[in-house]
């Protein structure tokens, strides 16, 4: 418990626009067992992410999801609260995105809002970039203008390097409309513990349809 696949079933019924998980080493959020029934099952799309060891890119190449999110966790990390050094760390991105790519999987690498780190994911052949949203997250209850400007910047040069814009980590009902008007060319979020959290007060169903509000609908500032 829960079922897996009836929530992930129930929750494109109620209009998620995708599903994504992350199987991490000690498969505590979820089984590399679970991948293929959830490509089987999942009908708009499915993002598998994590760090590209052996047994991680075995799993995906088996199971082809619509796209594979690389974070640089160890092996031990909690949660993925920074991205990739992608021009330090080229000669091992290169070869996993290549490889992924010939699979015909969509590749976005997690980073840091930081126009080098964008273009240096441009440079190993990625598709697309998951900007680090928790350093904003935090910042946003103090001071929202100056939070968002480094991921204005980073979006920019997404743009400019022709790559996708994705965005995650502890984007909630709070911020994220507020994130999502200021970034036009933003192709998806992926929120996980928030929603989760929401859900224990206002149902999971509601709070699926609470996000797509804030996500559809302009921001107004308040005057």
């Amino acid at each position: 418990m829960p079922d897996l696949l009836k929530v992930a079933r129930q929750l494109e019924h109620w209009g998620a626009e995708g599903i994504t998980v992350h199987p991490r080493p000690d498969e505590r959020h979820v089984k590399y067992s679970d991948l293929q029934p959830l490509k089987d099952l999942v009908q708009t799309e499915f993002n598998v992410e994590g760090y590209p060891d052996e047994r991680f890119m075995v799993a995906v190449l088996a199971v082809r999801p619509n796209q594979c999110t690389l974070v640089p966790d160890p092996p031990g990390a909690l949660t993925s609260d920074g991205g990739w050094q992608t021009k330090r760390e080229a000669a091992l991105l290169k070869p996993v995105v290549s490889r992924l790519q010939d699979a015909g999987i969509r590749v976005s690498l997690f980073v840091d809002p930081d126009p080098d780190m964008v273009f240096g994911a441009a440079e190993v052949g990625a598709d697309r970039v998951e900007l680090y949203t928790g350093t904003f997250a935090l910042e946003y209850t103090v001071q929202a203008e100056q939070a968002i400007v480094p991921h204005i910047l980073a979006a920019e040069a997404a743009a400019q390097a022709g790559l996708g814009l994705n965005a995650g980590h502890d984007l909630n009902l709070d911020n994220l409309r507020f994130y999502r008007s200021r970034l036009p060319n933003l192709a998806e979020v992926s929120i996980g513990h928030a929603i989760v959290c929401d859900a224990l007060y206002y149902g999971l169903q509601n709070t699926v349809q609470m996000y797509l509000h804030c996500l559809r609908d302009s921001y107004e500032p308040s005057v």
